[in-house]
């Protein structure tokens, strides 16, 4: 009987890993994208307005316009949460909650999880006063008094999500600035409820058992406590690489995974692209430039040589894949 073999499994169901599928797809590769979730962390994202060609839209919007266009080229999609990946002979397996997938390339776009403050009371009162995401759960708070934690241009953009729902925003800056993007810095200095605190740090979350009321903040004048309804984190995230990694994918001191311009990693047949790849601008067009690259660098390896699936060196079954589909496209030449 015969059995799948794939050209390429791309791990991750977000803007970047349905743009490599859909590349992929283009090139005629038998692909298939694996992930327990699809839209990635953008679909939290309530405006886009730096993807070109869009001059404003949802994060949701642009995931599935992405994701809807990959699917024109026949790509498959496994829902499910990818638990090891590994090397067998000239070919790979990724194993998922409900099976395993055969593969001659891997592309890892499995993004990034939020990073979280490590004080006392944060897990306790996570999601009962203790958020990560302004557009799912800033509506719980209409009227209310929230902070935000972090310094940068997303803590600035969660502001001003919460400002149309809050009674009042405060944005706690570790720093002595918000490093923002001009036109969020403006935004957040004309918003009437948003206000910004800098060189000060949360200490800890507390409650009452069920909700969160209040939260211990050092800062230059000592320890002060602050009355608030809600915590939103926005400190940045954390790669989800630990399948590379343990697969012998080399890994920088952020965990992030390493890439050349061309979206390799060391290991011939395995690329990374968007928010877990090493690159420094990280932007949902630059991930999807990435993955359209790890398409490309697959393609060009499984077309240059012949690869087995696993134990089938020599003959056995039938192989479903690039032998029985048409010939891979040639991708356009240089203008």
């Amino acid at each position: 009987m015969a059995k799948e073999f794939f050209d390429t499994v791309i791990i991750g169901g977000g803007v970047a890993g349905f743009a490599a599928a859909m590349y992929a797809g283009r090139f005629n590769m038998k692909t298939a994208v694996v992930a327990e979730n699809w839209g990635g962390t953008i679909v939290l994202t309530d405006t886009v307005e730096n993807y070109p060609g869009f001059k404003k839209l949802s994060g949701q919007e642009l995931a599935d316009k992405i994701k809807a266009h990959a699917l024109e080229y026949g790509v498959e999609l496994v829902q499910e949460r990818v638990t090891s990946v590994e090397r067998c002979g000239e070919s790979f397996r990724v194993t998922h909650a409900k099976g395993v997938l055969e593969t001659k390339t891997v592309v890892f776009a499995t993004g990034t999880k939020w990073r979280k403050l490590g004080v006392k009371g944060e897990e306790e009162y996570s999601n009962k006063g203790v958020h990560y995401c302004a557009l799912c759960d800033g509506y719980f708070y209409k009227g209310k008094n929230v902070v935000i934690v972090g310094g940068g241009d997303s803590a600035a953009k969660e502001s001003l999500t919460l400002a149309g729902l809050a009674g009042n925003v405060t944005i706690l800056v570790r720093g002595a600035e918000l490093k923002a993007e001009p036109i969020n810095l403006e935004r957040v200095r004309k918003a009437k409820n948003v206000s910004v605190r800098t060189n000060v740090a949360i200490q800890e979350v507390k409650g009452n058992g069920k909700n969160v009321t209040s939260v211990m903040l050092k800062a230059d004048k000592g320890v002060e406590e602050l009355a608030i309804d809600g915590v939103f984190v926005e400190i940045g995230h954390l790669p989800v690489s630990e399948l590379a990694a343990k697969l012998g994918v080399k890994t920088d001191k952020r965990n992030e995974i390493m890439i050349d311009r061309l979206s390799n990693t060391n290991l011939e047949g395995v690329y990374a692209c968007g928010d877990v790849a090493d690159s420094p601008f990280k932007q949902a067009i630059t991930g999807v430039g990435e993955a359209v690259n790890a398409a490309y660098s697959a393609y060009q390896y499984v077309s240059s040589r012949e690869i087995h699936p696993c134990g089938e060196r020599n003959g056995g079954d039938a192989v479903i894949g690039r032998g029985t589909h048409p010939p891979l496209a040639k991708p356009p030449e240089k203008a």
